[in-house]
């Protein structure tokens, strides 16, 4: 996607310096730093810290990881060092084992001379497959919109509510979520978009800005007035992501997405998720039970960044002195809450037969 008219991807590989670059997310939406990742500390301190942030941008970061890693030194040793290292980052979002699993399982195989070379041909192709798997989920979801503004007056747009942020900032390009709204609006089709802040994070703020960034109609609105918008008929379809989804359909994504899922049921209101086959974990089956759900640092509750009036970037508290924070980054809808899975295979319910479905080769029930 593009920031002031030029294209971007939310981290690419410098082929003069040798080096992978991000975009460091903390600094967003109020200003653009990129920084080069040169050391694996600083590949794990860039995942924990969230200047990468978003499970598929977090799975594609840890591939080129393990590709610095062999650079470095390509032993066995070395290999399962840093799968060590960067698998203990984040626990929630599944993409980032499952990029590490996939690294060592095609690096252990070959000499060591060739791993170098091998790793960062993976961690490409890891990266160019995440921006066509979100393209597909966009045509897949842009269906929907499509049918839905069919039965709307002319020039009445579709109303749509989102959770966090999956967009383009938090996957190689494109997003999960966002890839929709792109499309349909690309296409011509009317769309507004209702934009969750996200707290404690604030991610919504990063949706914000992407989609103010190719001139979609949005409303960044406070994570409370969701239902009450439902409520007022003034949402069409709720679109999130997901960090997690398990094999019958539980979705894992950030706090708070659970309770959009219970005012969308009772308002009947369609609830999609946006889901990329790689956040699939066959391993697991009741999300609520099984997923660990990260506990972040309360600072991040206790305190909010932003800019001050006079430009400055800063951290304000807003709790009283002594006060506790919780912070819990992820909770767990149950499959039966979600109305459909965009995936980039297609629609299918939130069902264990639904993913089936789709992804046949990857259902344990193909083992």
């Amino acid at each position: 996607m593009k920031i002031d008219g030029k294209h971007y991807r939310s981290l690419w590989w410098s082929e003069s310096a040798g080096v992978l670059e991000i975009i460091d997310q903390r600094w967003l939406p109020h200003e653009l730093r990129v920084q080069r990742v040169e050391r694996m500390q600083d590949f794990a301190d860039a995942i924990q810290e969230m200047r990468v942030r978003g499970a598929p941008l977090i799975g594609a970061t840890a591939a080129y990881g393990m590709a610095l890693a062999m650079a470095d030194d390509p032993s066995d040793g070395n290999l399962d060092a840093a799968w060590t290292l960067l698998e203990r980052t984040r626990p929630t979002a599944v993409n980032l084992r499952w990029a590490l699993d996939r690294c060592r399982a095609a690096l252990r195989p070959l000499p060591e001379a060739g791993r170098a070379a091998a790793a960062l041909a993976l961690a490409h192709e890891i990266a160019d497959e995440d921006v066509e798997i979100n393209r597909r989920i966009g045509e897949n979801g842009l269906a929907l919109i499509r049918e839905i503004a069919a039965g709307k007056p002319v020039g009445e747009p579709v109303r749509l509510l989102t959770h966090c942020n999956a967009g383009w900032i938090a996957t190689v390009d494109w997003g999960t979520a966002t890839s929709p709204m792109y499309q349909a609006h690309d296409a011509g089709i009317p769309i507004h978009v209702w934009v969750d802040e996200t707290r404690p994070r604030n991610q919504g703020a990063l949706t914000s800005w992407e989609l103010g960034g190719h001139g979609i109609p949005h409303t960044y609105i406070t994570d409370n007035a969701g239902g009450h918008l439902m409520q007022r008929g003034q949402v069409d379809m709720l679109i999130t992501g997901t960090d997690r989804t398990t094999r019958r359909g539980d979705v894992c994504n950030k706090i708070g997405t659970y309770l959009k899922a219970l005012a969308a049921r009772d308002n009947g209101v369609p609830f999609y998720v946006a889901l990329p086959s790689p956040t699939i974990d066959w391993t697991v089956d009741d999300g609520i039970a099984e997923i660990p759900i990260e506990e972040r640092d309360a600072r991040e509750t206790t305190h909010v960044n932003g800019r001050a009036d006079d430009g400055e970037i800063a951290a304000v508290q807003v709790s009283p002195d002594g006060t506790p924070g919780g912070n819990p980054a992820f909770d767990v809808t149950p499959g039966r809450l979600v109305t459909g899975l965009i995936t980039e295979r297609g629609i299918c319910p939130a069902t264990p037969e639904g993913l089936a479905s789709l992804f046949p080769e990857m259902s344990p029930s193909a083992e």
